[in-house]
């Protein structure tokens, strides 16, 4: 792979990527066309418009729906404020993953490989696998779960279907990367519709969401809704979709010019605004659902999916509800193992410049999720599903400082990013969020602990 041109008047870049040896997703980068700078703002955002759609299903998957299920049925609507912010605070590190993309013309994993010593990369690569593996056994299990709540389908069978997707990733993005993107949001209008169908029918009360976006101090002062509220925020910012968005920005063919590359910048941040927009509506109508169903009824108790989708039709009064529901858990957990296979190659291509056919790669990826899905619920059956869901979380909290720092840190630096380096003002606040995110993890991993 050839450096990247110089900057006119910037600083020479640090050590540019002349030691990569691959472009990750090599078969789909620079393979989407865009209009020329300069041409209509609509043709340029619909051309820039879908790896934000990507991105978005990482932060809907089915590892936050129990999550939002709990916080809606405990406290109803008032842990609407914590989903706002959780969003606000995504919106902006994934900006600045797409501006790494697009201004280094690396992804986070080759930019950890080209500027840091090979054990740092190494230790980077080994904790960045175990997220991925994490986030991708929640994914797995929600299929799985999905699976079983529409079909009867035994836990163990639905977790062995789920590597059939590898075939279906293979087979979209030989047809070209966009129509990859085009199931995916057809995936994410499918769970839009649903929730849609869901709020319509539970009328949840237009005051008490009015008043739940709004933060007040019993977030904090209360433990119990502390510590969903930093389950909230923590499972919020995955570590894998940072690696993600600064690789498949570079699918698109813009002009590796700065003028170029700075409107390139900006379509990418509005696309992923957009499109976490669309996920901050998912995530909010699942615990406004909880809240108008459960919380209403006085059903404070219910945090499992599985009871959750029993007892959507009785209390709804609604025969189809509880089939939406998880036709809508089916679609997220298949849109979140497809991008949680993407990343697992990105990763792998980006920190060792594995030299593997691309089946390989995405077979063994998807392996390394089923098989101790497999094996935990074969031991321990339905019942360690639910533990091994939890235990994914913790050791996403664990990685996610591993990704935001050297995020934050190349972002800033002039000699990589040139132009698009960010200014005082994103620093400050990439930082300020990653204090908080990391702070709160680590509370939520001292009370996971305890």
């Amino acid at each position: 792979m050839a450096p990247p041109p110089p900057f006119v008047g910037d600083p020479a870049p640090v050590a540019p990527p002349a030691a990569l040896e691959r472009i990750s997703l090599s078969e789909s980068h620079r393979s989407v066309p865009v209009p020329a700078v300069g041409g209509q703002f609509w043709r340029r955002l619909f051309a820039f418009s879908g790896p934000g759609y990507l991105i978005a299903v990482g932060y809907m998957d089915p590892g936050n729906w129990a999550t939002d299920i709990a916080g809606g049925s405990a406290f109803g609507y008032a842990l609407l404020s914590v989903i706002v912010i959780a969003n606000a605070m995504a919106m902006l590190l994934q900006a600045l993953a797409a501006r790494l993309g697009i201004g280094s013309g690396m992804d986070l994993a080759q930019a950890c490989r080209a500027h840091y010593p090979r054990l740092v990369t190494l230790a980077l690569w080994l904790l960045c696998e175990l997220a991925i593996i994490a986030c991708d056994l929640a994914e797995v299990l929600g299929t799985a779960i999905a699976l079983k709540l529409l079909f009867g389908l035994p836990l163990v069978a639905g977790v062995i279907l789920t590597g059939l997707d590898v075939l279906l990733i293979l087979m979209l993005q030989h047809l070209g990367f966009r129509l990859l993107e085009a199931f995916i949001v057809a995936l994410l209008v499918v769970i839009a519709g649903s929730f849609a169908y869901e709020l319509l029918i539970a009328r949840p009360d237009g005051a008490g969401i009015a008043a739940g976006l709004v933060p007040h101090a019993r977030i904090v002062t209360d433990p119990a809704m502390l510590y969903l509220a930093i389950g909230i925020l923590g499972a919020t910012v995955m570590p894998h979709n940072l690696y993600l968005h600064s690789a498949i920005v570079q699918t698109r063919a813009y002009g590796l010019d700065p003028p170029s590359k700075a409107v390139a910048a900006r379509m990418a941040v509005l696309d992923s605004t957009i499109a976490l927009g669309l996920a901050l509506f998912i995530n909010a109508a699942i615990l406004i659902l909880a809240a108008a169903t459960f919380h209403h009824a006085g059903r404070t108790d219910v945090a499992d999916i599985d009871e959750a989708y029993r007892l959507l039709s009785p209390m709804l009064g609604a025969s189809a509800a509880s089939v939406v529901f998880a036709v809508a858990l089916l679609a997220s957990g298949q849109n979140s193992t497809i991008t949680g296979t993407l990343a697992g190659q990105i990763v792998a291509e980006g920190f060792l410049d594995l030299k593997l056919p691309v089946w390989l790669r995405r077979l063994l990826t998807r392996m390394l999720a089923i098989g101790p899905a497999v094996a935990v619920v074969a031991l321990n059956g339905d019942a360690g599903a639910t533990a091994l869901l939890v235990l994914s979380q913790v050791v996403l909290s664990l990685q996610l400082p591993f990704a935001i720092v050297p995020l934050i840190a190349f972002t800033s630096d002039a000699r990589i990013m040139g132009v698009l380096a960010s200014p005082a003002w994103l620093r400050l606040s990439g930082w300020a969020i990653a204090a908080v995110v990391i702070g709160l993890n680590g509370v939520l991993l001292i009370g996971f602990l305890r």
